[in-house]
């Protein structure tokens, strides 16, 4: 039984754009489906564009491994494709003498990942280089950086092109079956007309909707696909000139990185995100919000004027652990996990996902052709 399609990717966010664009380059055959109107309009258009170093993730975790060598792919990929990215660097701040030992953990965790160049900052040193800000002691990471998302993904699709994948946007997966060594995918469009195609090779890259598309899956074990959880993280923008040049980072948070200072591209502040656990995507920005950010943010910039804050935007992170569990690892599921040839389903790619995307896309890639002992993680 011949396929329709040799691929099928299901997601135009980044990952998913840097797994088509991926598996195009091997001369592939690539169709990528995407349910919405646009590519990259949830996770990957709502997120602080940060390039992260590779530093808070569990030694050997994929988030450690694909965070670290996808940075430095993306960076190249920026250089050579002329997308706007900085290298601003970023400052993670003790603003208490008891947060010291968290940032000592935080370096020792670094070098276990293989990243080697932060350096300690007295509180005097810290000063020199942000007057405006609080803290004790901080530690210095000069490889992260920052990244115009959109202009990376519209990158990533226009080289998938290219090499003869095809987009196809307001194409919501409704259901998949798996047959005859062959998937069926199944469609409807803003028509709401069905349409069915075979391929011999399948990547959910769906974010928010990877666990709907697995338990829409006829032929996938069930217990294969791991429970589903969402984190909203709030943004508040700083209106006024920006009062530091470098990523500000307080201690980290259980389920996130704290509420920090991010720069964009033009060198407007903002501040994000927070972290609110929610039955459903959404992408409300409290007002009331506004007073809990000041405090927060007030530890290590005394001088916030808490009028300054302007309402920004909201993202949601896909989380496979519930509230109040450890953080889990992205789950990169391939054969060896359920048990399907030329399957690779993505789970709960949140942050560092827009940093590893290019490395996720060579990670599936592999897979897909067999290349090398890659072990699927969960």
């Amino acid at each position: 039984m011949t396929a329709d399609i040799q691929t099928i990717v299901i997601g135009a966010g980044v990952v998913g754009l840097a797994c088509a664009r991926s598996l195009a380059n091997t001369g592939r055959e690539v169709l990528i489906i995407e349910q919405h109107d646009a590519i990259g309009t949830e996770t990957s258009a709502r997120n602080s564009e940060v390039i992260h170093a590779g530093i808070y993730y569990p030694k050997d975790s994929l988030k450690a491994k694909l965070c670290i060598s996808g940075k430095e792919m993306l960076y190249r990929y920026c250089a050579e494709n002329g997308i706007d990215h900085k290298r601003t660097g970023k400052l993670i701040v003790a603003t208490a003498k008891d947060q010291l030992d968290a940032l000592g953990g935080i370096e020792k965790k670094a070098r276990e990942n293989g990243v080697m160049d932060l350096v300690w900052l007295s509180q005097e040193e810290a000063l020199e280089r942000e007057p405006a800000l609080n803290c004790v002691g901080a530690l210095h990471s000069p490889s992260t950086g920052i990244v115009d998302s959109h202009q990376l993904m519209v990158t990533l699709l226009g080289e998938a092109e290219n090499n003869g994948a095809t987009l196809a946007l307001n194409t919501k997966v409704t259901s998949v079956d798996h047959a005859n060594g062959l998937y069926t995918v199944t469609t409807r469009d803003a028509d709401g007309e069905e349409m069915s195609l075979t391929c011999a090779e399948l990547v959910v890259a769906g974010g928010l909707h990877s666990q709907t598309v697995g338990r829409n899956f006829a032929g996938l074990p069930s217990d294969t696909v791991p429970p589903q959880h969402y984190a909203r993280g709030c943004y508040f923008t700083l209106s006024g000139k920006a009062p530091f040049s470098t990523l500000i980072y307080p201690a980290p948070e259980q389920a996130g990185l704290g509420i920090h200072l991010t720069l964009d591209l033009g060198g407007q502040a903002r501040f994000g995100p927070d972290v609110t656990w929610v039955d459903q995507p959404n992408y409300d920005v409290p007002e009331e919000r506004r007073s809990a950010f000041a405090e927060a943010i007030r530890k290590y910039y005394p001088d916030l004027n808490e009028d300054a804050l302007q309402t920004g935007y909201a993202g949601v992170r896909p989380k496979i652990q519930a509230p109040g569990e450890a953080a889990c690892d992205f789950m990169i599921a391939d054969e060896k996990v359920h048990g399907l040839n030329g399957l690779v389903m993505l789970y709960g790619i949140e942050s560092p996902g827009l940093t590893a995307s290019l490395a996720i896309g060579a990670r599936v890639t592999d897979l897909m052709t067999q290349k090398g002992d890659i072990q699927a993680a969960s």
